[in-house]
């Protein structure tokens, strides 16, 4: 069972009311509400597009598919891993944080971590925006005309004015906390699965079945990629290391939801039947669609914005766009609150307590995410996401070795509340844990600069976590964790 009573809202100026261990009050998640939260940020414009670009690189359907559940089945691992200290302790990752890198040497992660939930915080709402001025504009068609033929780089008035709009609508659930976000994906949750079923059913029926979609899918393919083993190191690596970084964020802050697990059992078989279930059926979705539209209109439509506004214009009933741009705004907004808003919150709080709360830390990452121009993130979709997978691999080897291997799951938690505890290191720095992750990221940087070694950055995940978690362990040897209480049952 967690802890009977919370911390105070302040220890040592290292806690607040949203980073305090969550009290039995506020366990409220159970089975349904984690397998909801997969579903909601599984099913997003980027899930049902992803195939694509696996596909013109050239893979077959089925080895795109294939390399989606394999990458979420790995980083399902690291995601329990962590996910199970959010349950027993109550705590949300930058807390979990200070266990490995002190408690000041946790802003290194929780702000590496956050940073790249601004980002995708941007992409997020900028293809949330796309979809409001499609809407806007199927509802008055004088949208389209907005601010004339002005463009600002390479987009016009209409498709800022959406993104301002759905920008707006994600803070309203920055402003109202986490169980607006509960409530929020629960409710998605089945409508998103219905509506993905629903437009599959539409492509099986205008196709004669699944099996004409699926044929249809490989003249989609790009020039196929020749097997062997430098299609292994250089297109089967790289993409499953570019889906696993899709979640390697999660993997790391999943402690910020299952925190208010009811119990471990929740949280672990919520997550597996939420992840490994709705993201490959999603993608699934998307190529049998994108087929129906190849047989259709002899023309491969893989966004689902321009698709719906097709179907829309071909179908003479302007409900069934609107309905459908209402369905991919629900989908991009549970995405983007839960996978990048909540930790990013956190985050910014755990740098001043006393001054940032986690609503305040949410409202910084916002402004953050527009910043960014997500526009010209998008654009580079793979090398974002293999770039970054390499810092967060070697951030997660070293929090997963240090809560599994050294400390065997037990962490004093009062500690990780003071200065002076066992987690206050050497000025609140775990050294050790900063170089560990430092030689897993050189370790994949030197696949990019060294002639020779690519895989290393290819697999730039694998290699980064496998490096910090080995160093980390060596670094360990002669410095055992002292016993911790164990208060905390599992």
């Amino acid at each position: 069972m967690p802890p009977e009573r919370a911390l105070p809202p302040a220890v040592d100026g290292l806690s607040n009311a949203d980073l305090a261990p969550t009290s039995p009050a506020q366990r409220t998640w159970g089975l349904w509400h984690f397998a909801a939260l997969w579903v909601g940020m599984s099913v997003c414009i980027p899930t049902y597009m992803l195939a694509a670009s696996m596909i013109a690189s050239g893979l077959v359907w089925w080895e795109s598919l294939g390399i989606i559940l394999l990458g979420n089945a790995i980083v399902l691992l690291p995601m329990l891993a962590t996910g199970h200290a959010g349950t027993r302790y109550g705590i949300p990752f930058p807390v979990f944080a200070r266990a490995s890198y002190g408690v000041r040497g946790a802003h290194l992660p929780a702000l590496l971590r956050s940073l790249v939930a601004c980002g995708w915080f941007g992409i997020q709402t900028w293809i949330g925006g796309l979809a409001i001025s499609a809407l806007a504009g199927a509802v008055w068609p004088g949208w389209a005309e907005l601010g004339g033929g002005a463009r600002f780089m390479g987009h016009g008035m209409p498709e800022f004015l959406g993104f301002f709009l759905f920008w707006l609508l994600n803070l309203y659930f920055v402003w109202n906390g986490t169980e607006s976000i509960k409530w929020l994906e629960s409710l998605a949750a089945p409508f998103l699965i219905a509506t993905g079923l629903a437009l599959l059913g539409w492509a099986a029926a205008k196709a004669g079945g699944i099996a004409p979609l699926l044929a249809a899918s490989e003249r989609m393919t790009g020039a196929p990629a020749a097997r062997g083993a430098g299609f292994v190191t250089g297109v089967f690596v790289p993409w499953l290391t570019a889906m696993v970084g899709y979640w390697a964020t999660l993997a790391l802050n999943i402690p910020d939801f299952t925190r208010f697990a009811r119990t471990q059992r929740d949280q672990a078989v919520g997550q597996a039947l939420g992840l490994l279930t709705t993201m490959p059926l999603f993608a699934f979705i998307g190529i049998a669609v994108t087929g129906a539209t190849l047989l259709v209109w002899g023309e491969a439509i893989w966004n689902p914005v321009d698709l719906l506004a097709r179907l829309s214009d071909r179908s003479g009933n302007p409900l069934l766009g609107i309905l459908a741009l209402v369905v991919l705004v629900v989908a991009t907004l549970t995405t983007n609150i839960a996978a990048n808003v909540v930790s990013s919150a956190n985050s910014f709080s755990n740098l001043a307590p006393g001054r940032v709360s986690a609503r305040t830390g949410g409202l910084i990452a916002a402004a953050i995410g527009v910043l960014l121009f997500p526009w010209l993130l998008l654009d580079r979709y793979q090398t974002w996401l293999i770039s970054y997978s390499g810092l967060l691999g070697a951030v997660g080897g070293v929090v997963v070795c240090d809560y599994l291997v050294v400390r065997r799951c037990r962490l004093e938690l009062g500690d990780l509340y003071r200065r002076d505890g066992r987690y206050g290191y050497r000025g609140g720095i775990h050294h050790g844990a900063i170089a560990a992750t430092l030689a897993g990221a050189l370790v994949a940087l030197c696949g990019k600069l060294v002639p020779g070694l690519e895989v290393l950055w290819n697999g730039a995940w694998f290699s980064a976590g496998v490096v910090s978690f080995v160093a980390y362990l060596v670094l360990m040897r002669n410095h055992e964790a002292p016993a911790v209480s164990t208060e905390a049952a599992a």
